[in-house]
């Protein structure tokens, strides 16, 4: 080429006046069209991240760990009592403690008659005991006495037998004892003015209950059957002068 002379090249910035305004419109369009298609997945993504972070933290980790095992409603048993029988470990994440299992734990202690576990966040157990409520004292061996619950459950020995409490003189105090269940039976089925006076009901069989009463008193009662209907007698009959009031065939009733 004529001059033999070389060229100097250089770069220069495009004005935007220079990208027609409807190519600009349409660029800007697609870049909002690719943000709102990618906005479901940045959102999703984040909220996995943070629920993947939460599980995380509430599940593998000891932050919100035990660090109190709380009892209420305990009175025979002692707090360290019931939780040495929850056994729960200590620091583990909150959500993964076994309330079932905790429970289920709790209630092997006789005096227990219900419970309920539950969590009370960020860091503890709460274990709400319900004991059992003794309705007589069983005369036992050594001078001691077992305490039975309505269900004829023995739930604890005692060295006396608490005041206001009737005996019960049974062979093998239990839930499952014939004898225990016509006691049962029976107890429940009388007068305030009988409780009032009782101080003993035997039942070598379940067909020779007796209550024994205050001043040397006895009731003869029989059967459990028609308690209700007997105990309706005798308590009339308290009334009587006689040592001995036998209700076991309520329709011919005695006393001497």
């Amino acid at each position: 080429m004529a001059g033999g002379g070389s060229r100097n090249w250089r770069l220069v910035r495009a004005d935007t006046d220079a990208v027609p305004s409807s190519a600009r419109r349409f660029m800007a369009r697609a870049r909002q069209r690719r943000l709102r298609a990618a906005m479901p997945w940045l959102i999703g993504a984040g909220v996995l991240l943070a629920v993947g972070g939460l599980v995380w933290l509430v599940y593998g980790t000891s932050v919100l760990g035990v660090r109190e095992v709380r009892v209420v409603g305990a009175q025979i048993l002692t707090p360290d009592q019931v939780r040495a029988a929850a056994a729960v470990q200590a620091e583990l994440p909150l959500a993964r403690v076994d309330l079932d299992e905790v429970g289920a734990r709790i209630r092997q202690l006789p005096p227990v008659d219900r419970v309920v576990v539950s969590r009370s966040w960020p860091s503890a157990v709460v274990i709400e005991v319900v004991e059992r409520t003794a309705v007589a004292a069983v005369p036992a061996r050594d001078d001691q006495f077992v305490l039975i619950d309505d269900e004829g459950v023995p739930f604890r020995a005692v060295p006396a037998a608490p005041k206001g409490l009737p005996l019960a003189r049974l062979g093998t105090p239990g839930a499952g004892d014939q004898n225990t269940g016509s006691a049962l039976t029976v107890l429940a089925a009388l007068s305030d003015e009988l409780r009032e006076q009782l101080v003993a009901i035997s039942v070598p069989s379940p067909v020779q209950i007796r209550l024994e009463l205050r001043n040397g008193r006895v009731v003869i009662w029989g059967d459990d059957t028609k308690s209700e209907r007997k105990s309706t007698v005798a308590t009339v009959l308290l009334k009587q002068k006689g040592d001995e009031i036998d209700v076991s065939a309520v329709k011919v009733v005695t006393i001497r």
